[in-house]
């Protein structure tokens, strides 16, 4: 797929949206590639990470992730020694798009993912049948199916298994065989009925530390992964420069032309900064919001408040849009969300606006709207 065609997706894989980015760093790349690597682990690094002056390449490459140096490096590492690969941490952390980017680094595919739920069986993970060739022609190699992880056993490149925690403990039990022999067999045939997984197969697969006691991991699999452990980005430095990131991919997207004011983005930065720590010393659930307080949700908040004002305003993100879509994209749980919603509002904005006034006045007018109409 071309980049031309990648503009008629909706969301185009890491691997096309950044194809010229990795060509030119094919071109250049002189590194020893482990198996069928298509970069070396410095430019695998390279591409997640970004470029840096030190490097001596003749174009900038952007960073990507954001999160610390040594979770990318012991990720490619792991993958390197074709060890399983767990990525594990709350929800919004960036778990998902660390492992396409990696994918996309190594193999130039992130599309071969099984997305674990409680309606996955062995065969998503497997292989199926075609149940008409079947019925016309038999059991054979033609009328099989295989599964994301078996077409990446086959090509030796990268499977993803999304929410792994979330899948039976069955369907955990047959990864185990996968990781540990490195091949699967298909007893309905007679002749050539082992797959073997060619050289550079690996699997990332990511894990919701909130979802531990839905399906624990059992201590088998847990020795066929290396864990990575992506903890909730705190650094307001660091969580801006994601929320920019992402705004101007969204933007892009929409082919829209908005400036985000920094004082508004300042106000959402600390917004989810004071919600975490009334979070942090909340002495119960029904004192916690629902939601994880991401940074994926802070760039929902700010998506909703630009789309907003660019079709229901004047193409101007403004203070009291924003507390509208903040209120709304967090108050999941009515009445107790609403609350504890109503209770930072009265007790942190309102001051807030007193003493520093600038843009926070129209966010507590905004807030205060969307709860009374909300309750």
């Amino acid at each position: 797929m071309t980049q031309e065609q990648s503009v008629n997706l909706l969301r185009a894989p890491a691997e096309v949206k950044y194809a010229e980015e990795l060509d030119y760093l094919e071109s250049i790349d002189t590194g020893a590639k482990p198996f069928t690597w298509r970069l070396s682990p410095r430019m695998v690094r390279m591409f997640v990470l970004g470029s840096e002056r030190a490097d001596g390449i003749d174009r900038e490459i952007p960073q990507k992730w954001f999160g610390d140096r040594s979770f990318v490096e012991r990720a490619i590492v792991t993958l390197a020694s074709d060890r399983g690969l767990l990525l594990i941490g709350d929800p919004g952390t960036g778990k998902s798009w660390l492992a396409e980017l990696l994918s996309a680094a190594i193999c130039r595919n992130s599309t071969l993912v099984v997305q674990g739920t409680a309606g996955t069986t062995e065969d998503h993970i497997k292989y199926s049948w075609n149940v008409a060739m079947v019925i016309a022609r038999g059991q054979s190699r033609d009328s099989l199916i295989p599964s994301p992880i078996m077409a990446a056993m086959e090509q030796g490149v990268v499977g993803r298994f999304e929410e792994l925690t979330r899948s039976t403990s069955d369907v955990q039990d047959a990864l185990i065989s996968i990781l540990s022999e490195k091949y699967v067999s298909i007893p309905e045939l007679d002749d050539d009925n082992i797959v073997f997984a060619k050289p550079g197969f690996s699997i990332i697969a990511t894990a919701n530390s909130r979802d531990r006691g839905v399906n624990d991991l059992s201590s088998a699999l847990k020795r066929r992964f290396n864990f990575v452990r992506i903890p909730v980005v705190t650094n307001k430095k660091s969580e801006a420069e994601i929320v920019r990131f992402r705004t101007v991919e969204l933007l892009k997207r929409h082919q829209i032309e908005l400036d985000v004011p920094p004082t508004l983005l300042d106000i959402l930065l600390q917004s989810f900064a004071d919600l975490r720590t009334a979070a942090a010393s909340a002495t119960s659930d029904d004192e916690k919001l629902e939601s994880a307080l991401s940074t994926a949700e802070q760039i929902g908040v700010l998506e909703d408040a630009i789309l907003h004002s660019q079709f229901f305003g004047d193409a101007q993100l403004k203070a009291h849009t924003l507390a509208g879509s903040l209120v709304g994209s967090l108050a999941r749980r009515s009445p107790e969300d609403l609350a504890i919603l109503n209770k930072y509002w009265h007790g942190v904005v309102e001051p807030r606006s007193k003493a520093d006034g600038g843009e926070w006045p129209e966010f507590l007018a905004g807030g205060r709207e969307a709860i009374a109409t909300l309750s």
